[in-house]
């Protein structure tokens, strides 16, 4: 049963998916990290039937896109993205560790964290457009979930930069061990997925989550000395653009080379 509940205690904390309440109490947290990947899997879904619903309809790349870039906000109720405007309100103060973390924890918006906001869609936006092969889409869909296990494993293997908030209510009562051989599997699973489905695509797209997850090792632990839930949704946007940019990119450079 506590494995149950915290397949619902995931998914009543990072997404807007109507699932049954559950206690908020630690043994129904302990496995919950495990279950984070699986809402990547619906956001995947949802985005390969909109395309299959695209083509039957014939409806045309601009709504295609529009849509594709709100399904990710609409499933997660964009938690994710309040953590990656926080830490680019926090960049760009300039300030000490302390300062920066307080600025994240400021539920206010400022004009840095905007205008990256506006950045971050014109590119989602920009990159959907581009993509007009179904094996480019799955290998981008198979990224919702692989960035998600990067994040879970980050979650149990970096340090924290604060003894509270969002994340460590999820990371202090985990099975750590647990967890991150389970975010290992997703990981070595989703790779696996991507490779088979085009092995040039697949290789750079899972290269580009990757090099996303060292640099959110480097990243956070020079400018706030580990991670914090801000600092994991800042991340988990850049993982998937990166996985989405490597994905559109390999795909134009095989066409023209290989």
């Amino acid at each position: 049963m506590h494995i149950i509940r915290s397949f619902f205690s995931a998914f009543l904390m990072y997404s807007g998916i109507p699932v049954p309440q559950v206690d908020w109490t630690e043994e129904n947290r302990r496995y919950a990290l495990c279950f984070f990947p699986l809402i990547g899997a619906v956001i995947g879904g949802a985005l390969m039937l909109w395309y299959h619903l695209c083509g039957v309809l014939e409806i045309g790349s601009g709504l295609f896109s529009a849509v594709a870039v709100s399904l990710p906000v609409l499933i997660t109720g964009g938690i994710h993205l309040d953590g990656f405007c926080d830490v680019h309100d926090a960049k760009a103060s300039m300030g000490k560790r302390e300062k920066m973390l307080e600025i994240m924890s400021d539920p206010h918006i400022g004009a840095f964290a905007a205008i990256h906001l506006v950045l971050l869609i014109l590119i989602q936006y920009g990159l959907f457009l581009q993509i007009t092969d179904r094996k480019t889409l799955l290998i981008c869909s198979l990224g919702f979930v692989q960035s998600r296990a990067w994040s879970g494993l980050a979650a149990v293997t970096f340090r924290s930069a604060k003894n509270k908030g969002s994340l460590q209510n999820f990371t202090r009562p985990a099975d750590k061990n647990i967890t991150a051989a389970v975010e290992i599997f997703f990981l070595a699973l989703t790779c696996a997925a991507m490779i088979c489905t085009d092995n040039f695509t697949g290789v750079c797209s899972a290269a580009g989550g990757a090099a996303a997850f060292i640099y959110y090792r480097v990243f956070s632990y020079k400018k706030f000395g580990g991670i914090t839930g801000d600092i994991a949704g800042y991340f988990l946007q850049l993982c998937e653009l990166a996985i989405m940019m490597c994905a559109v990119f390999s795909e134009r450079i095989g066409e023209v080379f290989l």
